[in-house]
């Protein structure tokens, strides 16, 4: 037998053998590096001394059609504290720019994994192997690493297509590929107060509202729930995109306020991290919801206390909690410029796709012999 696969076969049985992880003890579980699932705030600070975090999101391809998007609603807008707001993004590989990624990076947001091929069905994902969860994200991180021109180190997060978990499966991954948190699972129910980030060494309260769900022990794995938003008839969505009942294509002033008493729940309770989580095609349909989300930015940035960052700068701060009178003086963070040379590769033919359709690639990078995908994530045979 190969020693990749015996190898593979032995990550199969040691996943299939994880035991159930005990309910949480905090005396044993204390920052930096463990944290128990809680809505209580982190360090023991009260409410008015936190600082309310809100982390703007984007799933999917990065392209030369929605990056004008992020240019005019992200760019040169900065924080109370003099520092550029942050953003993340959760790329998947087809249709995406490679150089406009080296660009987001260059200008401070965080660049995570979103998957190789967002393949389709949901349920995909639902029973996906070692094998294959780890060719979607452990070689994406490699991929993204060498053709956008950006550290390995500096990719930590990843989040499921469909925000489909895996059960134990891509914590394991997680694990192995050297990511730090996840920011697939949602929260329906415990949203007011909010969970805070947590660690999977003990086993987690979470609602498990897209299973499987992850039931084994992942010490210093973290989750960044997705704290669900409340839409205009009361009910629950995750992203903003999925509520059902939202403000109107073209009713500005209507998302301005949707946006606001989302955000007021969390700033009026106990500071959970309130996340922005959207696909930015949605603002084709809706574009009263980008010039809305503009203003909501322009408003929020205004706050003493509110600090729009990157999904892992929240996890920075829960390991090491600070009020924020001592936030407000931190450094800005510093991003050491990654240049790209950016080549036009193509046309290629995968045989992935069914409609024989034609691929180019956009890199920092030598072109690939063929198309970079699953099982070839560097596209070198």
């Amino acid at each position: 037998m190969e020693v990749k696969a015996i190898f593979l076969l032995a990550v199969v049985v040691a996943v299939a053998a994880q035991e159930p992880a005990s309910s949480c003890v905090p005396a044993a579980c204390q920052l930096p590096n463990c944290r128990c699932a809680s809505t209580e705030i982190p360090g023991g600070l009260e409410p008015r001394d936190t600082p309310q975090f809100i982390t703007v999101t984007f799933d999917d391809a990065v392209t030369v059609q929605n990056i004008q998007t992020y240019r005019e609603v992200l760019y040169n807008r900065k924080n109370r504290n003099n520092c550029q707001i942050g953003s993340t993004f959760y790329i998947s590989h087809e249709y995406t720019d490679y150089s406009i990624v080296n660009e987001l990076y260059n200008e401070g947001f965080e660049v995570a994994l979103h998957s190789i091929s967002h393949k389709s069905p949901p349920s995909y994902w639902a029973t996906a192997s070692y094998e294959e969860v780890s060719q979607e994200f452990g070689d994406q991180k490699k991929q993204m690493a060498a053709f956008a021109n950006i550290p390995e180190s500096a990719i930590k997060g990843m989040r499921m297509p469909f925000l489909q978990m895996t059960g134990n499966t891509h914590f394991s991954v997680m694990a192995d590929a050297g990511l730090e948190y996840d920011s697939s699972w949602g929260a329906t129910n415990s949203i007011n107060p909010g969970l805070w980030p947590y660690t999977l060494d003990y086993a987690s309260p979470q609602e498990c509202n897209i299973g499987p769900c992850p039931n084994a022990t992942f010490p210093g794995l973290w989750v960044s729930p997705m704290l669900a938003w409340i839409d205009n008839d009361g009910y629950t969505c995750t992203m903003v995109d999925s509520c059902f009942s939202k403000p109107g294509p073209n009713d500005e002033d209507a998302w301005v306020e949707f946006y606001i008493r989302n955000f007021e729940r969390h700033y009026n309770g106990n500071r959970a991290p309130f996340g922005y989580y959207i696909h930015e095609a949605h603002f084709t349909s809706h574009p009263a919801s980008k010039t809305a989300l503009a203003r909501f930015l322009d408003i929020v940035t205004q706050l003493y206390d509110v600090f729009v960052v990157n999904e892992h700068d929240v996890i920075e701060w829960v390991k090491n909690p600070i009020p924020v009178d001592e936030y407000l003086k931190k450094d800005c963070k510093f991003t050491l410029r990654r240049q790209c040379q950016s080549r036009a590769c193509g046309p290629y033919y995968p045989t992935h796709n069914q409609f024989n359709q034609e691929y180019r690639l956009q890199l920092c990078s030598a072109c690939p012999a063929t198309y970079p995908w699953t099982g070839n994530h560097l596209g070198t045979n």
